[in-house]
Parts: structure tokens; sequence; C-alpha cells
């Protein structure tokens, strides 16, 4: 099975991602068809489109022809809630509709009732089963999880999640088709939070812990962490670029799936800022205020309270790395590419472990368990072999 270069590309959802989509699809080559049931989320979406290609232009890194004849390739078809037909002759159909179970199994089966039987039916959920998801269909061997990063025509990581039935030969044309596009493509089992969301809730859980304890404010921790450690953004400015409410969702999500592991428990602190509407940039506040006039903290830059913070939330998502390739979420390698491409870590989580030395981010964990008392804080049964045994991830 295959899907070749003429292949015609539909996008369900003509949002942030969907719009991205469409537009690495076009820029590859292929006829790309758009819908969404709302008309003005299909004129958002051209105009995002056409302001990105024409930042491309400017800057050198396309030329105007080329971006032409993308904006040529993408068709923006209005439709209403359910009307699906135009899909018809599409090879692939990406879904990219809002992060809720019913209404993308809805989509799906919606989907399949319209397109041929050779079409692969891809959905761009960030947490959600994908063998949930493509359950709807009579086929659901034709479904398979694509998770892209925004915005999608800058960041080079895909997610490819097979489903527990999808065909291996879907697999393999999917990420044929993705890598195609120039992306890096790593392969996650279909557990909760696939790879990079599930790796990262420590990021997000561990900041918002220390801010609870009162052990640092937010602006020490995100100095802390982009000083220190290296991140590009603190964890606090993270959640307000990303939107408390997604956020939040996303680790509630994760929660859930996993039988309500403390790992993943959702914080009231976050929360509260969502059912405030304070959900970061978008709304003007949310962790910081970004209102007109409105002063930043300035962050207590102690070394060695900055350095706490750093060890504390570096060895939580260590263990949390260790912990997925324990369960067989992902490999090795694709881990590490997850990490570094996908949410732009200063270096792969376990070759940071090796750095640090196994044996003390076994005792950093181990000391906050026991401080703590809580299942949250238990290390990875393979950090504590590896750790024993003095061995490493990579020689």
């Amino acid at each position: 099975m295959t899907i070749g270069p003429d292949a015609l590309v539909g996008v369900l959802g003509a949002g942030t991602m969907g719009a991205g989509i469409a537009q690495v699809a076009a820029a590859a080559g292929h006829r790309v068809m758009v819908t969404d049931a709302l008309p003005e989320a299909l004129e958002s979406a051209r105009s995002r489109v056409e302001a990105s290609l024409a930042r491309e232009v400017e800057k050198g890194r396309l030329s105007r022809e080329a971006a032409g004849s993308g904006l040529e390739r993408i068709t923006w078809a209005p439709g209403v809630a359910g009307e699906y037909a135009v899909f018809q002759h599409c090879a692939l159909v990406i879904e990219a509709v809002l992060e809720d179970l019913e209404i993308k199994r809805d989509a799906f089966q919606r989907l399949e009732a319209v397109v041929p039987a050779e079409c692969v039916l891809a959905t761009n959920t960030s947490s959600l089963s994908i063998t949930a998801i493509a359950g709807a269909c009579r086929a659901p061997e034709r479904g398979i999880g694509l998770h892209f990063f925004n915005p999608v025509p800058a960041m080079v990581l895909v997610e490819i999640i097979p489903g527990l039935v999808t065909d291996p030969a879907v697999t393999s044309a999917t990420r044929a088709l993705v890598e195609s596009w120039g992306k890096q493509v790593v392969r996650s089992t279909d557990s909760p939070g696939f790879i990079v969301n599930r790796i990262a809730r420590p990021f997000y859980g561990e900041a918002l812990r220390l801010l609870g304890e009162g052990i640092a404010d937010r602006g020490t921790i995100d100095w802390a962490m982009q000083e220190l450690g290296g991140f590009r953004m603190g964890p606090f400015a993270l959640m307000d670029l990303i939107g408390n409410d997604v956020n939040y969702a996303v680790t509630r999500s994760i929660f859930e799936a996993t039988g309500c592991d403390p790992r993943y428990r959702p914080s009231i602190t976050q929360l509260r800022l969502v059912e405030a509407g304070w959900l970061g940039r978008k709304t003007g506040r949310g962790h910081y205020d970004y209102r007109e006039g409105a002063a930043r903290p300035n962050p207590d830059r102690d070394p060695a309270r900055g350095r706490e913070i750093v060890d504390r939330i570096v060895a939580m998502l260590i263990n949390e790395a260790v912990d997925a390739l324990h369960w067989g979420v992902a490999n090795r390698d694709d881990i590490e590419l997850a990490m570094t491409k996908g949410v732009n870590y200063p270096r792969g989580l376990l070759r940071w472990a090796d750095s640090i030395g196994l044996p003390a981010v076994l005792e950093r964990v181990e000391r906050l368990q026991q401080e703590y008392g809580e299942d949250r804080y238990r290390p990875s049964p393979l950090l504590r072999r590896m750790a024993r045994a003095g061995e490493r991830f990579f020689p």
C-alpha cells in the first residue's frame, strides 16, 4: 500500500492545526481539500496560510511562485456539520476537530461512509485513544494517529500512533508519506498522551507543586528552568502560551486514561485559572498578566534555590521518560527525538540521565517519595534496576 505524490489529501477542521497540516501537504505537492462546519473558520484558515507563506517568501525560504502554487493546490470547501462528501476522492483524510472522543468518533464514522475503501483515516489527537476513535468504523484497521505539533509548518516532529487493530500496511504507507513531507516521525504505542504529552507532564506538574508549596514563585521557577536548566521557556510562560485550558485538559485526559494515576493528577491551581477565564496569552491573563502596562515579577536569582528547582523537575522528567521506555511506549531513540524535536528540550532525557548518573537521579526521586509518601514519586522499576546495576542508556 502506498499513498502517492498525486494523492488528494483531505483535512477536516480548519483550526490552527488543520490549516498548518493543509499548508504542509500542499507544499509537498498534494492537492488538499479542507472543510469545516464554520465558514468563518475556513476564511480564517486561508488567511493564516497566506500570511505564513508570505513570511516564508519575505525570509527568502520560499519563492513567490512556489507560495502561489501551494495556495492554488488547497481547496477551501465550505460545509455544514456532517457534510463530508467533499472527501469522496481522497486517499488520506486527517481529522483535526475538537479534542473530544465522541466528536472524533462521529467524524470517523461519517468519513468512512463517503471515502473510498482504501482511504486512510488519520486523527490529529494529542492524547485520546486511537483504537477508540477508529473503533467507530466498520473497518477500524484503516485508522491511525498522526499527532502534529504547533506550528505545523515549523515543527518537524510527528508522532505516528497505530491503534490496536491498525493494518501494518497503513502504518508503513502513512509514515512514508509524512516523511516525504520533510517531517521526522516517531512511533508511539496507543497509550495515554503518547510520547511527548506523557513524558512532559512533570515539566508542568512539578512546577505547579513547587508553586503550591510556596517553595518558589512563578518567576523564579521560570528563571531557574531557563537560565540554569537550559529550557527555551519556563513552565508557567509555556502554559500561558499553550493555553491553561488546553494544558489542563491534556493532563486530565491522561490522568483519567491511566486509571487516575497520581503521577498525572491535575493541579487545582491551574483549574482555578481556567475557571476564572485566565487562559494565558490569548485572554491577556494567565499565570502572568499580559495586559498593557502590567509588570512581570522579578525572580529570586538565588543559585542554590534555582538548582534545587531544576534538579527536582528534571529528575521527574527523567523518571517519566525511563518509565515510558519501561512500558514500551516507544523505543529509546524515538523518546530522545520526540523530546528534543517535539518540545525543544535542551537535550534528550535519557542522555541527560546518563550525564547526571542514574544512581543520582534515583536518589532524587526516592528522596521525594520518602518526603511526601506519595505514589506520584515512585521511581520507575527500570530506573531502579539500571541504577543499581551501574548501567547506562547510551555507550
